[in-house]
């Protein structure tokens, strides 16, 4: 942020040195969460034997693959598994989680290097990339963020990075599909390296489309130079991905109805995608099923119903980027409006929750303009920081494990969701109150002579036109 065009020269120097110290006080905060994690993670990475176990599906069926076998069919997954001298997996849910790919083709063309490497080194590799990945998108949205407030930004950032232990712990792929879609919002927005950014929101969407797809949903939306990005980005998915599902088609002709059978398997009662008690803890699930199970366990009653909740201010924030012209702060409002909502409808697990990384920007933002506004956004994020935060989440959720909670009656359910799955509400709620921001930023339109009008519905027809 610049000086007041009216300022002396010593004003401006003045603001111009405030604004250096903390922009260093940022730095500092971010670089102590880099340490913290950096640390944490060489020695999950060095002691223990099960790091990376999110990543064994993924190598292993690629491998399967390669052998022109069945990806997405346990045994044949199960037998290069054994053949290449894997460790035993003496229970069930042990094969489930090391032989049961629930991905989508699409990711193949970012695991296939990895699994021309032996177990070993393919594992070492994956989680070193997932751990520079995550440095670099944290580095990044605090870039976005030191616009308005750096220190407050390096606070924020530095917490989250500090408190990522369980991703790199599984080596789950979200860290890398967040990290590549942080990678790409900076690109676009800073107008850099704008390749890098294309090719990076698409693998991000190869990889985990549900992580990255609202995000490029809205630069598909908001028109302009973003919809271009959006399209570039759509055909680059595309040709990276097109061979590889040719490929997998030929060899396994069935693998969509397999895939959908594998996903039934996972979230299946005691299945680890399974909304309900047994999510309980800091790898718990953190989509909005997990809090209407409490109430009516059956999935024909909680996935409605969350569909319709998420549905409502998904419909709400399209239209309102469609009625309005992006500006830093409307991007802003509305990246930070979708990363906490993009994690409730669907299948999430609370690491997925760094993808609130993309509501820095706006909460700094929202500090910086003062008043009531800047003291929610803190408020919020702070709230929503602290919940998802992978050492506070272990230590709250063993306390709460230990409480003897009401298990009937309504007030007994309220409960229980208050303070076992408070995740999915504070994820609602920091969805919402950005979506009211960024909706109060846009009611209104500039026309050409100056004067504000409302949008009429003919807004909708960007979406067809060229960007």
């Amino acid at each position: 942020m610049g000086a007041p065009p009216n300022c002396s020269p010593e004003q401006k120097t003045e603001r111009m040195l405030k604004m250096t110290k903390a922009r260093l006080d940022g730095l500092y905060w971010l670089l102590v969460g880099s340490v913290l994690f950096v640390l944490q993670s060489v020695a999950i990475i060095y002691t223990s034997p099960n790091a990376g176990q999110d990543f064994k599906p993924i190598y292993y069926s690629v491998r399967c693959l390669i052998q022109h076998g069945d990806p997405y069919k346990e045994s044949d997954v199960l037998r290069v598994y054994r053949a290449e001298g894997g460790a035993p997996l003496a229970t069930a849910s042990a094969r489930l989680l090391a032989t049961v790919h629930i991905y989508p083709p699409t990711t193949f063309p970012i695991t296939l290097p990895f699994a021309m490497l032996p177990w070993g080194p393919a594992r070492m590799l994956w989680l070193t990339l997932t751990a520079g990945g995550l440095i670099l998108a944290s580095l990044l949205a605090w870039d976005l963020g030191a616009n308005y407030a750096p220190a407050l930004s390096g606070v924020l950032v530095g917490f989250l990075l500090a408190n990522t232990v369980v991703l790199i712990s599984l080596g789950n792929p979200s860290g890398i599909a967040i990290s590549l879609c942080v990678v790409a919002v900076w690109c676009f927005l800073r107008e850099r390296f704008i390749p890098a950014g294309i090719l990076s929101l698409a693998f991000s969407l190869a990889v985990k489309p549900h992580d990255a797809g609202l995000f490029w949903l809205y630069f598909l939306l908001a028109g302009g130079v973003y919809r271009k990005r959006a399209l570039q980005t759509l055909l680059a998915t595309v040709v990276i991905s097109l061979p590889v599902v040719v490929w997998v088609w030929r060899v396994t002709p069935h693998w969509m109805q397999e895939l959908h059978s594998n996903m039934l398997e996972l979230l299946a009662p005691g299945g680890i995608g399974y909304p309900g008690p047994v999510a309980l803890g800091p790898m718990g699930l953190v989509n909005l099923q997990e809090v209407i199970s409490i109430f009516r366990d059956d999935p024909r009653i909680y996935n409605p119903v969350s569909y319709l909740v998420c549905a409502l201010p998904l419909l709400a924030w399209a239209f309102v980027t469609l009625r309005s012209r992006p500006s830093p702060k409307r991007v802003c409002l509305a990246l930070a409006a979708i990363a906490p909502l993009s994690l409730l409808p669907v299948y999430h697990h609370l690491y997925d929750t760094k993808l609130l990384l993309l509501t820095v920007p706006a909460c700094a933002m929202l500090w910086v303009e003062g008043g009531l506004l800047g003291w929610l956004a803190l408020l919020v994020n702070t709230v929503g920081f602290v919940l998802t935060a992978d050492w506070p989440a272990a230590y709250f959720f063993d306390f709460v494990s230990k409480l003897h909670l009401p298990s009937t009656g309504l007030f007994g359910q309220i409960l229980t969701v208050v303070l076992r799955w408070p995740v999915p509400l504070i994820l609602l709620v920091m969805g919402i109150f950005y979506l009211w921001v960024y909706a109060r930023s846009c009611s209104v339109h500039a026309s050409p002579r100056g004067r504000c009008r409302r949008a009429p519905f003919s807004a909708f027809l960007p979406l067809f036109r060229e960007g």
